[in-house]
């Protein structure tokens, strides 16, 4: 299915109430033909099982390109796979292509689901993500958080992981001192859930760097601590 179709698809989908709802929540000036997520979720099944990745590529691409916001969740979600083969170039580049072009939280947060799936097939793009950290954009700066959560979820961490962890903590440590209350949120999330698995290594970041945390977000990062 070509991102023409799915695009026409999503707009018969839409309810123009809903739309601007979602228009005043997100509180951006791009189009919104007010899809539900859980129907974005759906489809996005769907489609994974009955396109191709060359398909999917395609139609990903089309749908970002068209800057509705449904659309670009959608164009996220079709490339949210734990396992592509192969795991070459064209997914990961497509996705680190967009991260750019972030300017939301809704886009940037589902964007970074696909790519954290490709992060942890292939480490060595973790240098690109490292870039992000110094983007004069906040968005892709939180991206390299969001994109990398998942390896402080790790209950088992192998070496490869656990370095992966301590250059994230270094990353968040140069994040203390952004006031972007979106920024600091992202430091407390991945504080918190490290520390259902290494409550001493956020102990000591915070105790340590994170001293200068907003108060906020020192309270998320210890709320799941054990006493």
């Amino acid at each position: 299915m070509t991102a023409a179709a799915l695009l026409a698809e999503l707009r018969g989908l839409g309810a123009p109430d809903t739309a601007a709802e979602m228009a005043a929540y997100h509180k951006t000036a791009r189009p919104f033909v007010g899809v539900p997520a859980q129907l974005l979720d759906q489809r996005a099944r769907d489609l994974r099982r009955s396109l191709t990745l060359a398909q999917r590529l395609d139609a990903a691409q089309g749908l970002w390109d068209s800057d509705i916001h449904e659309a670009r969740i959608l164009a996220a979600k079709l490339l949210t796979q734990a396992r592509i083969r192969p795991d070459d170039a064209p997914v990961w580049d497509m996705i680190a292509g967009w991260v750019p072009q972030f300017d939301s939280w809704a886009l940037a947060d589902h964007a970074s689901v696909a790519g954290a799936k490709r992060l942890q097939a292939n480490l060595a793009r973790l240098d690109t993500v490292e870039g992000w950290t110094r983007d004069p954009n906040p968005w892709v700066r939180r991206s390299a958080l969001v994109m990398t959560l998942p390896f402080a979820r790790l209950a088992h961490p192998k070496p490869a992981e656990l370095a992966v962890r301590d250059r994230v903590l270094g990353w968040a440590a140069g994040y203390v001192a952004d006031r972007d209350r979106f920024i600091q949120k992202a430091v407390a999330w991945w504080l918190r859930d490290l520390s259902r698995r290494d409550p001493a290594a956020v102990r000591a970041f915070l105790d340590g760097p994170g001293a200068g945390l907003a108060p906020f977000a020192r309270r998320e990062a210890a709320r799941l601590m054990p006493p």
